[in-house]
């Protein structure tokens, strides 16, 4: 054996050895070793889970495992997801004075709004099947609960006329199971869907004693994620000054009974630009409206003063 050889060999024992000593030592487990692992310049800390949650009053079994382990998954998902959570804080002070007088309006309780902040963030947006607006339906729902939805007018995108549908929606939900809870679920899953597994699985009327679709099963818990993060921001790391939040812009009402040729024109006379007109009218789809039946519009233009659109 050569002297390269033996020197490889020797170094090869030592490592060996050197990592069975260290093998059989016991790891650290005193206080202070525990303390120095948690004080870094950034942590992940584990969430405790509130002692009781509810949904519109209907109580949520924390007691039980699963629903444990599903209810801590939506608490450590949209908690540590910071910049979606600071988003929605933000548009929550926008939109939730405008969504909760319209949920009272129409017979909801008020932890729908979190439902609102589940399906779309509180934006005026689209999912890739195609739902629309703050409440996301499809074209078929919406028409069927007498939206109009057309190339020129999306009144998913109209948000008091879409919590209204939204209610009658979820009011029937309400009676067809007996629970709000499961009418939340029933949002996502719809009502045949949700009742197809009651039948299946010979369960009551519970959400959660039913085995339901991935998305449905995780839907209710992140509602009332949501409904606790954004009740607690400071318990659960966000901190903002009002200042930071966005803020609702009062508007009045103009009515339209007649064709309009061209938007860009039509919000000049009310001292704003087409951007504006649009921003508070994302129903309007087009810039243009043909109304040859005559039908009463409400359009909503910003009070004076809000924007300096040079106009």
């Amino acid at each position: 054996m050569s002297i390269l050889s033996k020197i490889g060999l020797l170094a090869f024992v030592v490592l060996v050895s050197g990592l069975c000593v260290n093998a059989v030592q016991e790891p650290e487990t005193t206080d202070e070793s525990v303390q120095k692992r948690l004080v870094n310049d950034y942590n992940v800390y584990a969430l405790p889970l509130p002692d009781n949650m509810n949904f519109a009053g209907e109580p949520v079994p924390l007691h039980e495992p699963d629903i444990r382990e599903r209810m801590d998954r939506e608490l450590l998902v949209n908690t540590y997801w910071q910049s979606n959570g600071l988003l929605i804080f933000k548009r929550a002070n926008k939109y939730f004075p405008i969504i909760e007088p319209l949920l009272e309006k129409y017979g909801l309780p008020d932890d729908f709004k979190y439902l609102a902040v589940a399906e779309s963030g509180l934006e005026n947006n689209s999912s890739p099947a195609g739902a629309s607006g703050f409440w996301h339906f499809m074209k078929g729902t919406g028409r069927e609960y007498g939206l109009e939805i057309n190339e020129y007018v999306d009144e998913r995108y109209d948000l008091e006329k879409a919590t209204k549908v939204a209610a009658e929606y979820l009011k029937k939900s309400k009676e067809r199971f007996g629970s709000w809870t499961l009418a939340a679920a029933a949002y996502n899953a719809g009502n045949g869907g949700v009742n197809k597994q009651i039948t299946r699985q010979k369960a009551d009327n519970d959400y959660y004693d039913i085995l339901l679709n991935s998305e449905t099963s995780r839907y209710v818990f992140r509602i009332l994620a949501f409904k606790e993060i954004l009740s607690n921001p400071e318990k659960y790391g966000f901190n903002f000054r009002q200042q930071d939040l966005y803020q609702p812009i009062p508007t009045y009402t103009v009515k339209v009974d007649t064709a309009v040729t061209d938007f860009a024109d039509f919000a000049k006379k009310f001292d704003i630009n087409y951007k504006i007109l649009k921003l508070h009218n994302p129903w309007l789809r087009d810039n243009y409206l043909k109304n040859a039946s005559g039908k009463e519009y409400f359009i909503q233009i910003p009070e004076k003063g809000y924007y300096n659109t040079g106009q």
